[in-house]
């Protein structure tokens, strides 16, 4: 039995703090959960009353004559520590502290708070909140309805979390206008011990809950929430679908950093990481959340008759139609969701010549006219449904004199119950759609009032389909010199050295499997001149100061100097730039490099962050890096397969490709590239950002050349 059960279906439950007073948390938790018709005991404990709502009160939990699985206390913080050690002391399996004034108050409610908690782990019982509205299970044989807000919603197959109580009201109003039903609800307010990924696991266990929808305001776990979603999202057992809104998107979540990494990924990089790698899908709205929750939970009886959740296979999308209007906008919006427009087979395009008339549109979306009877569109869907080249259908039906829209609805049951491919519904309208619209809903098959939300679903369940059906490739054997580069940081650091370049990076790259430039420090132009004879022209030219992050913008960077001349005019022109634009700058000399080969510029990077770890990041490289901000961010540690799906999200990832005479680049160089990168980041915890910026992509076959890096190190001991 899992210590949640207590939580969600307890057979008994008091509510400590339960009040006379209409209007009071206290009263109105306790009156919704009579008026929800709990299955379970009830039992009030009120030192001051007889009786709450004519139920029998005690005086404290002690003195209720039978066994409490639940303790709801809605008490102030030393009330609640109390009340707590007593639910303890009877027995209680769980406890829910709805009350308010602990850790978010300060220093004095978080010291009460961790005192709960001590005393919960100590007995081995799960506490949910504080600070929380509560928790509902609307289930028939459970009708739990332990929170603040009146409303009992329908029951469904969808659980929700929410870190925010005051959303978890809205969200129920919501959901009760759009008669959309749950499994459980709950809201855990200050996580001081039951937490999101604790209900995700419970939740994934669940068989009356099919999808996953979490509000996420911050999390307090990193590589281990990564780790045991993505077995939630994809394993073998029950894979569910989870939802996430999080808010702060548009935050100034960016710090101030002396790396592009760090200035371009920001606490939302971390999020967004953490969602892709665990599997988690991302909405931008609250209407989002409920219409991909919507299609997510849309199943099929497979011949086996067990219930298959209706993916689809590909992306081609069929789209049927009485208007032209809205299957332009379906179109449009199809496309922009990640998907494509299936091009129909000839048999195809014959069956519907056979059903629909001369004026009807045959090709892709198709147009059934608006006087379409209920057998022409069930004809016409039946006709693309069966195409092999089609993955999904959509069906928009806007309301005509002559239309039949609870016919049509039926219709579409009939061949959606035959169908495993997954088939939308955007019925627009309100009232004069409302009885196919209520039978599409009984039947579970998603029905939306606009073709572009009907679209966005169907690209959420391309993309939950692409993440189950990844292709898992071999990892890479990589050899790497750990005790080498753990020297070198060791030596930085002893020499004070936090902020390193090419001349000591190089060396610690090197240790990772990064081909290097060869590069000297000159310290005037002389010899210079002479280190470059040596390497063999071309050569670049790059100040070297721990002042001057950015050496481009100090005009400290000469590529492709071709003699000795060349190289002393670029030195003493480089110390004259880099002193007018710093005059403060400690320069140490002047960087000779060999040139590299010509490549696609990438950038390479990885900041560290407190709790989560090491952020990756791949993009497309060069000076405009910051304009473009074309990047990808993961938490380390990966392997291939992710830093593949990495490069691959690129949204210029086709500059990787052949194209105007340009051969493919060596995209395979770029993911060892970055699981060398993560390795280094988890073997090394002295650095905290890291550039590489260009790396330089060759022709396949070829490999790829880290030309600039600036790396940032700290001493452990200094955290």
């Amino acid at each position: 039995m899992n210590k949640l059960d207590a939580i969600f279906s307890p057979q008994s439950l008091a509510v400590i703090g339960a009040s006379t007073t209409p209007g009071k948390v206290g009263h109105d938790i306790f009156v919704n959960i009579l008026k929800g018709g709990y299955r379970g005991t009830l039992y009030p404990v009120n030192p001051r009353a007889r009786s709450v709502s004519s139920v029998r009160a005690y005086p404290n939990i002690a003195e209720i004559p039978d066994d409490v699985d639940l303790a709801m206390i809605i008490l102030p913080p030393g009330a609640a520590l109390a009340a707590t050690q007593e639910a303890i002391e009877k027995g209680t399996k769980g406890i829910v502290i709805v009350s308010a004034g602990f850790r978010e108050v300060g220093k004095d409610g978080l010291a009460v708070e961790n005192k709960i908690v001590s005393l919960c782990r100590q007995a081995d019982v799960r506490l949910v909140g504080p600070n929380c509205l509560g928790v509902i299970n609307p289930l028939s044989n459970v009708r739990l309805n332990a929170s603040f807000s009146a409303r009992m919603p329908k029951a469904g197959n969808i659980s929700f979390i929410s870190q925010s109580g005051a959303l978890c009201a809205a969200v129920l109003d919501f959901a009760a206008d759009r008669d959309f039903g749950f499994s459980k609800f709950i809201s855990i307010g200050n996580k001081a011990d039951v937490d999101e990924l604790d209900l995700l696991r419970y939740f994934h266990e669940d068989e009356d809950t099919e999808v996953i929808m979490l509000y996420l305001e911050e999390l307090r776990r990193g590589p281990e929430f990564i780790e045991a979603v993505k077995e939630i999202t994809t394993g073998d057992f029950r894979p569910t679908p989870v939802l996430v809104i999080k808010s702060g998107r548009t935050g100034a979540g960016a710090q101030a950093a002396a790396s592009h990494t760090g200035a371009l990924a920001g606490t939302e990089g971390v999020y967004d990481a953490i969602f892709k790698q665990s599997g988690i899908i991302r909405v931008d709205s609250i209407n989002e959340l409920f219409d991909f929750a919507t299609a997510f939970a849309y199943k099929n009886e497979s011949a086996l008759g067990k219930l298959r959740r209706k993916v689809p296979d590909g992306n081609r999308i069929a789209i049927v139609t009485n208007a032209g209007g809205p299957g332009i906008v379906a179109t449009d919006m199809t496309v922009s969701s990640g998907l494509k427009l299936a091009k129909f087979h000839d048999d195809t395009i014959e069956a519907l010549d056979s059903h629909l008339p001369n004026t009807a549109n045959l090709q892709n979306p198709v147009d059934v006219i608006g006087d379409a009877p209920t057998d022409r569109y069930e004809n016409a869907l039946a006709a693309v449904i069966r195409d092999e080249g089609v993955d999904g259908a959509l069906v928009i039906l806007t309301p005509q004199s002559m239309t039949d829209v609870l016919g049509t609805a039926e219709a579409i049951g009939r061949i959606a119950r035959r169908s495993l491919k997954p088939i939308l519904c955007c019925f627009m309208g309100i009232v004069d759609v409302s009885s196919g619209v209520n039978y599409l809903q009984e039947q579970g098959i998603p029905v939306f009032n606009f073709p572009e939300n009907a679209a966005k679903a169907f690209g959420a369940l391309y993309r939950y389909a692409q993440w189950l059906n990844r292709q898992r490739l071999a990892q890479f054997d990589l050899q790497h010199d750990r005790q080498g580069a753990a020297q070198i940081i060791e030596d930085c650091l002893s020499a004070g050295k936090t902020h390193i370049g090419e001349l000591e990076g190089t060396g610690l790259l090197k240790c990772y499997g990064f081909n290097v430039l060869p590069n000297r420090l000159a310290k005037d132009a002389h010899e210079a001149a002479a280190l470059a004879v040596d390497m063999g022209f071309p050569v670049v030219l790059k100040i070297v100061s721990a002042q001057i992050l950015h050496k481009t913008d100090a005009g400290g960077v000469v590529l492709n100097l071709e003699n000795q001349e060349d190289v002393k005019k670029a030195f003493e022109s480089i110390i004259t730039r880099a002193a007018e634009f710093d005059p403060a700058a400690k320069i140490e000399g002047v960087l000779v490099q060999k040139m590299a080969p010509a490549g696609r510029e990438v950038i390479l990077g990885l900041n560290r962050y407190p709790v989560f770890g090491p952020l990756l990041m791949v993009g497309i490289g060069g000076i405009f890096v910051e304009v473009f901000q074309d990047v990808v961010f993961r938490l380390a540690p990966i392997g291939r397969n992710e830093a593949r799906r990495m490069v691959r999200e690129i949204k210029g990832y086709r500059l990787f490709q052949e194209f105007r005479g340009r051969p493919l680049a060596d995209v395979e160089a770029i993911e060892k590239s970055l699981v060398s990168l993560s390795h280094m980041a988890t073997n090394h915890p002295e650095i905290m950002e890291l550039d590489i910026n260009p790396l330089l992509v060759h022709e396949r076959g070829q490999g790829a050349t880290a030309a600039d890096c600036r790396i940032i190190l700290k001493k452990l001991e200094d955290e």
